[in-house]
Parts: structure tokens; C-alpha cells; sequence
């Protein structure tokens, strides 16, 4: 049995309340009764019947995978106005940053572990809630829970001192136009190119990805070429998720390589 879970009652009452349209307003719009619009925001719609899919998805210009399989609360204004002008991944194909994500029993949020094997597939994957659920799990209790996280393995010696095999936990950043320069991300790139843990700093159109490792030259890349930006938050080690290196101790690393370097 799945646990994706189906977002369908809380973004009919997410999108209604958008719109700032009472219960009785929306269904009188709708066609359709004010208990039965209230039973599917309240979840006592277990299989919403077809027509009444259609219906809703045609109102709120949104497609119903989207509608069912979304979050659309964390998406942020600018996103939500992209789906209604018909953006839409799932109506119409077009490639948008829309947050795929899996939950608990307790209806919290996973933090889905992307193997090395499994890179190559996330690029493709990363907006298919389907493909999200089989990846691995793991929970971290200290985590904020207004964000979302994800871990990635890092290959390679560009950001020495993180070693190759160690993992990073890192925090979805929907909206990274704006974000400090010389942010430590992971960065899921689209086409052929891989998913790189990196500094990044915008410049406009471009965005400068840059390595810890000083043998390795910065180099830019368009920023329609970014699928999805995580913003680092800790190193974790493979055996125990729970010991992890957080930015702090990581500077600290970072200092201690370039005074080795300087010595060297």
C-alpha cells in the first residue's frame, strides 16, 4: 500500500480561501450543494467522483494530479499564479519546480535519501510524487517543521574537506533568485549534466557555481538549467544519521584545509 498522500481536501480548502470565496459562494459557482463542497475539504470524500474532479480542476485552472498529489500550500504565490496561467508539469508538460514529497504516519515529512544510483533518475523524477516514494527514508527529529529536506551523496574531491561518500541533509529552497552568494546548495541541474554540491551565487540571467577545492575552477550555468536548489544544513555520516557536521563545523574544516594549503 502507498503512503503518497492525497492533498486533494486541503488545497480545495487552500485554493477556495485563496480566492477569499465562502463555502457558499464557490458552490454556488460550482453547481454543486455547500455540504458537498464541505465534505470534500473536510476529507469525507474518500474517492471524489469524477465529474466533481473535473469540475474543480477547471475552476482553479489547476490539474487534478496536481490537485491530488501537491502540497500547494508550500508552493508560494509565484508558483501558484505559473499552474493558473497553465504551467501546469502535469497538465501540459512545461518543466516547473514543483515539490514532490512523502510523509509519515504522523502525516510529517520524510527526508528522502537520493542514492548514487538513483541520481541519473532524479532528474527526470524529481517533480513525480511516484517516483519520489521509492526512494529511501529517513527521519530526523531536531528538523524544523517548515521545510522540507532531502540528503544527497556527494562523489568526487571538488568540495574537499566533505569527502567523497559523505551525505548532505539540505533544506528546499523554492525560491533561490534571491539567495546569499556563496550559499553552499546542491544543485539538481537538467540535460545531461549531474547534481552538484557547489557555492552558488546568482548573477542575473547566470548563476556561478563554485568548489571548496581551490584545484577546481568556478564555471556558470544558465539559470532555466536549474531544476531544483537545496540549500545545505548539516554533513551526515552513512552509518548514523543522526551524528551530523553542521555549517559551523564545516568552516571550520574549510579554514583548517586552507591553512594546510597555505603551508604546503
Amino acid at each position: 500500500m502507498s503512503d503518497q498522500k492525497n492533498f486533494w481536501a486541503e488545497n480545495v480548502k487552500f485554493l477556495r480561501q485563496r480566492k477569499k470565496l465562502s463555502q457558499e459562494a464557490m458552490a454556488e459557482s460550482l453547481h454543486i450543494s455547500r455540504s458537498k463542497l464541505n465534505a470534500h475539504e473536510n476529507g469525507h470524500t474518500v474517492n471524489p467522483p469524477v465529474e466533481d474532479l473535473f469540475r474543480l480542476s477547471a475552476f482553479f485552472r489547476i490539474s487534478i494530479d496536481s490537485l491530488l498529489k501537491v502540497k500547494l500550500a508550500q508552493l508560494g504565490e509565484l508558483k501558484l499564479r505559473e499552474l493558473e496561467a497553465g504551467n501546469d508539469v502535469y497538465m501540459s508538460g512545461g518543466k516547473i519546480r514543483v515539490l514532490a514529497i512523502t510523509v509519515d504516519r504522523q502525516d510529517r515529512e520524510n527526508v528522502e535519501y537520493v542514492p548514487v544510483k538513483a541520481k541519473a533518475g532524479y532528474r527526470a523524477g524529481y517533480s513525480d510524487p511516484e517516483f519520489i516514494a521509492t526512494l529511501p527514508r529517513y527521519s530526523f527529529p531536531d528538523l524544523p517543521r517548515n521545510g522540507s529536506f532531502r540528503m544527497f551523496p556527494i562523489t568526487g574531491d571538488s568540495m574537499l574537506p566533505v569527502t567523497p561518500g559523505s551525505d548532505v541533509l539540505a533544506r528546499y529552497i523554492q525560491d533561490w533568485t534571491g539567495i546569499k552568494a556563496g550559499t553552499l546548495c546542491i544543485v539538481v541541474l537538467d540535460g545531461d549534466q549531474d547534481m552538484v554540491f557547489k557555492k552558488l551565487s546568482v548573477q542575473g540571467e547566470q548563476v556561478l557555481l563554485e568548489s571548496l577545492n581551490p584545484q577546481y575552477a568556478p564555471y556558470t550555468v544558465a539559470a532555466e538549467q536549474i531544476l531544483e536548489v537545496w540549500q545545505f544544513e548539516r554533513l551526515v555520516s552513512k552509518d548514523t544519521p543522526e551524528k551530523a557536521t553542521g555549517l559551523e563545523e564545516l568552516k571550520e574544516m574549510i579554514l583548517d584545509l586552507k591553512m594546510q594549503l597555505r603551508r604546503s
